[in-house]
């Protein structure tokens, strides 16, 4: 559900770990749907990637859902509880919902999961959480890889990682949806931050910090809701931070370097047509942080940029003019 660059990467996943299963591709726009069908793929985001040839395309969510047995989440998360309000009544009653999505709600700072959970109704055992260093252009041109399938049911987490075994895609298990999820989360936002360092004309050196703080902070608030630790120093964590924020295919990182190059939040998301989740989610990260007690002077800085209340200059002077402490001070 959801025929932007990551579904439709995930679509190849499925396709080619199961070349006899049926994937079904669902996309708002009716037009985008035929060119898939047609074209065999997807030329808005993925121009040049052929697909599966078992993967059809539909921009009827009935359609689309008639007998799945995984439903997989793709979509903006600040519009899946309204766009997963409407398909639920199709969603068979024993699928597995999986959620791509690496966001927190606004307003309600809850986790993709718990959302689906909420408008669903389905049990953790049917829930499950896809994440790791998966930037959508690279897998869809079938470069080597490895990921994370999260999954309270280890029954589930083992169905789905026989789903998406591929010669160029290797997923391993974890119990530990919430930390794959928050990991995914943040690590956007400090995608934003690396993002505006390189904007500002920084090099590797800031970056690496950034990277290195940024781990440390997802790591407290991970630790702090219930997450289990070996998942921060894996694939999910340091992983998916890295490669988002070394990578000029992140769509977090780039939109970072211009709001460090002094364009607005309006400016950047104006001139590109796909969702930077770091900017939908600081807020949330924050309000999150806070509940908990939590310190996240990165992801501070970087939503009082994304508010307009800072310059990512002076976003650089607010970390860099913080007292002096030891490095596992809150730990």
């Amino acid at each position: 559900m959801g025929a932007g660059s990551w579904g439709t990467a995930f679509s190849v996943v499925l396709g080619d770990a199961a070349p006899s299963t049926s994937v079904t591709l669902w996309g708002r726009r009716p037009e985008l749907c035929a060119a898939v069908q047609s074209r065999r793929e997807n030329p808005d985001y993925l121009p040049g990637v052929r697909l599966p040839d078992a993967l059809t395309a539909t921009s009827d969510p009935a359609r689309a859902l008639d007998g799945a047995a995984v439903v997989v989440l793709a979509v903006p998360s600040q519009t899946l509880r309204a766009g997963l309000g409407q398909w639920a009544p199709h969603v068979p009653a024993d699928a597995v919902l999986v959620s791509l999505m690496k966001g927190l709600e606004r307003g309600t700072a809850r986790r993709m999961s718990e959302v689906v959970r909420e408008v669903t109704g389905a049990g953790p055992e049917r829930v499950a959480v896809v994440s790791g260093p998966n930037l959508a252009g690279e897998i869809a041109e079938r470069q080597p890889a490895a990921s994370v399938v999260a999954c309270a049911d280890a029954g589930a987490a083992l169905r789905l990682q026989a789903l998406t075994q591929t010669p160029w895609f290797r997923p391993y298990t974890t119990p530990d949806v919430v930390g794959v999820e928050l990991c995914g989360v943040v690590k956007n936002v400090i995608a934003l931050a690396c993002g505006m360092a390189k904007g500002l004309g920084y090099g590797d050196n800031t970056a690496a910090s950034l990277v290195t703080r940024g781990l440390a902070e997802t790591t407290r608030l991970g630790l702090a809701v219930g997450a289990l630790a070996p998942t921060f120093p894996g694939l999910a964590g340091l992983g998916d931070l890295v490669a988002t924020c070394a990578s000029p295919r992140s769509r977090n990182r780039t939109f970072g370097e211009q709001l460090g190059r002094g364009r607005s939040v309006a400016e950047v998301a104006g001139a590109t047509r796909q969702v930077a989740e770091g900017v939908t989610s600081c807020e949330s990260v924050l309000q999150l942080a806070r509940a908990h007690g939590v310190d996240m002077p990165i992801v501070e800085a970087v939503a009082a940029v994304v508010r307009g209340e800072a310059t990512a200059g002076e976003a650089t002077g607010m970390l860099m003019g913080r007292a002096a402490t030891a490095e596992h001070a809150h730990d």
